[in-house]
């Protein structure tokens, strides 16, 4: 049963996907779209794509001081640390849920000999704290264009992304957060689940000593949010646009939030309905404003490539090691 309502949510995300994007394209004139795409200056587009891989490499240095609490002699070397990194990172891309990245680096950091319980505190805390991070920027974004919290979307999005992430930091600053946590665990017992929790909770829990790890943490998640500012920027002006830069401080982290958080897969759709409506408060028109957005979907892949290339290596690898001699 479980099964078959996967299979069904799996069904109407692709649904709502093809469906919302497909909507938004036929309003703005795919004509006109494709017209913006092909005239791009691909200038901007090879800078943009520099910091695309720039902020990949710093979300995986910001994700290796987050394993700072997992005891030295159970870490893999920093090799595989960075191969699990990019190739989680890489096949999570395409795995139905938005949560599927996480999921494989979990289970690759666990397979290397980490507590499972402590590769998913690292990988959760990375979560929480880079949610927190496009808060901060989407803060900027409400503060210079107020009219943004009026969106319903808009505003229960940020509004659940806020709790989250206060929930998921109380657990790990607050021990009497943890205590409570773990006795609705014990008060609603799900079989074999409970004890898990409490251990994940646990290793939570180990970052309170680990405060100067999660601050700079912190500062370079924000950092990864004003790079993905300065791509959109530069995608903006490949397509000879002429919104301030100021417009894209406030639009680009709020678009973020709304993809990570739509029902829609790898926020497609929502990052077409999110460039056209945001950019078009500031005036731009909604055909350039969908291209801009399928070009900033298309600078997300960039970041895959090293994944792609060590996941392919070592399967090449793989394969010749075990041919017959």
């Amino acid at each position: 049963m479980s099964e078959k309502r996967f299979s069904i949510g799996r069904f109407l995300r692709l649904v709502v996907t093809i469906g919302l994007t497909a909507y938004l394209i036929a309003r703005a004139d795919p004509a006109k779209i494709a017209a913006n795409l092909v005239a791009v200056e691909w200038r901007w587009i090879w800078m943009a794509i520099g910091l695309a891989l720039l902020d990949r490499v710093l979300m995986a240095v910001r994700w290796l001081w987050l394993l700072g609490p997992i005891d030295r002699d159970r870490l893999p070397p920093l090799r595989v640390i960075m191969r699990v990194f990019f190739v989680s990172t890489f096949i999570g891309t395409f795995l139905p849920s938005g949560l599927g990245n996480d999921a494989v680096r979990t289970w690759q950091l666990a397979a290397e000999g980490v507590p499972t319980s402590q590769a998913l505190a690292s990988v959760l805390i990375d979560r929480v704290l880079g949610l927190v991070s496009i808060l901060i920027a989407s803060t900027i974004g409400l503060i210079l264009y107020p009219s943004l919290i009026h969106n319903p979307w808009v505003a229960g999005i940020f509004a659940l992304t806020a709790a989250g992430s206060l929930v998921a930091l109380s657990l790990v600053y607050s021990e009497s957060s943890a205590r409570l946590a773990k006795r609705l665990c014990r008060v609603f017992p799900i079989h074999g689940v409970a004890a898990r929790i409490e251990r994940l909770i646990d290793a939570l829990l180990a970052y309170r000593r680990h405060h100067g790890s999660v601050t700079a943490v912190l500062v370079a998640s924000v950092g990864v949010q004003f790079l993905r500012v300065a791509q959109g920027w530069l995608l903006g002006l490949s397509l000879g646009l002429t919104a301030p830069f100021l417009q894209y401080v406030a639009f680009i982290p709020v678009i973020v939030l709304v993809m990570q958080l739509s029902p829609t897969i790898n926020g497609v759709g929502a990052s077409q309905w999110g460039f056209e409506k945001l950019f078009g408060l500031g005036g731009t028109a909604a055909s350039p404003a969908i291209a801009l957005s399928i070009l900033f979907l298309a600078l997300g892949f960039v970041g895959i490539v090293p994944g792609a290339v060590l996941f392919a290596s070592r399967r090449g690898g793989s394969a010749r090691m075990s041919a017959p001699q």
